[in-house]
């Protein structure tokens, strides 16, 4: 099995929730991105997305695109990305899965044989592509699969359960499920149609299936509880190591990270 899905049947067998943060890569800048991967890491984070900044994103909410703005005009580029990365994980005390949010325009751009390549060098684990249709995503799932990285796609809950299990058919590690319908970090999802939705999913593939968009407190991350495999917090903590800084982040993670473990009782 890969990384990520060793990962998450290791948490699936205590029944505890994967915790799985997002930051963007290069804000405010890449020494910072390190410490708060590292942040992350230490207050219980099992996988970490990195955000690769881009000028024109199809769901991120204000929070997040304003982000992607700051790192852009910081000049940050792919690159150092990379090398940042390759940097971090080379440490032998480091191994938390790394999953890269990428748009597959900057995968394009780049080369998509390239781009997994270096990619897998720098020591990601997987990447989402979350503008890649599954009807225009066969040259990236064999891409990701010679580089041994696990090419995750996103479902919603206006989704159809046939076009569901080509995207899960095209995905590995796991699936991501947008709990809401909109761009991230603008709402919660409703307990009855999240559960409708996640049970609807779980009849087309038998992937691990992780919740974004609209997650960001504890609250949030319990109510998926015996529902999901992973809980996904982007906005939330992109606003608080903005605002607050990295001990901001340490604190808000640590609430985060708790609310993933099994209940007791």
């Amino acid at each position: 099995m890969s990384a990520i899905a060793t990962e998450l049947a290791k948490l699936k067998a205590k029944k505890q929730l994967a915790f799985i943060p997002f930051i963007t890569a290069g804000d405010p800048d890449l020494e910072t991105t390190v410490s708060a991967i590292t942040t992350l890491v230490d207050q219980g984070a099992n996988l970490i997305e990195i955000g690769f900044p881009f000028s024109d994103p199809v769901a991120d909410g204000p929070i997040i695109q304003a982000s992607y703005t700051r790192a852009l005009e910081k000049g940050i580029k792919i690159l150092d990305i990379f090398t940042r990365v390759q940097e971090l994980t080379s440490r032998p005390d480091f191994h938390t899965p790394l999953v890269g949010m990428v748009s597959y325009s900057l995968i394009f751009r780049y080369g998509v044989a390239e781009f997994t390549f270096a990619a897998k060098s720098a020591g990601f684990a997987g990447l989402i592509v979350p503008d890649l249709p599954p009807e225009e995503a066969d040259e990236l799932s064999q891409a990701t699969q010679s580089a041994e990285l696990d090419l995750i796609l996103l479902v919603t809950p206006t989704t159809t359960l046939e076009r569901a299990k080509k995207i899960a058919s095209l995905s590995r590690g796991f699936l991501y499920c947008v709990s809401i319908v909109g761009i991230t970090g603008t709402q919660s999802a409703q307990q009855q149609s999240l559960q409708q939705y996640l049970e609807r999913i779980r009849t087309v593939t038998d992937l691990p299936l992780c919740v974004g968009f609209g997650i960001s407190q504890p609250e949030h991350i319990q109510r998926l509880q015996g529902l999901a495999e992973g809980a996904i917090v982007g906005s939330s903590l992109v606003r608080c190591l903005h605002e607050k800084g990295i001990e901001g982040l340490k604190q808000q993670a640590q609430k985060l990270a708790q609310a993933t473990l099994p209940t007791q009782g």
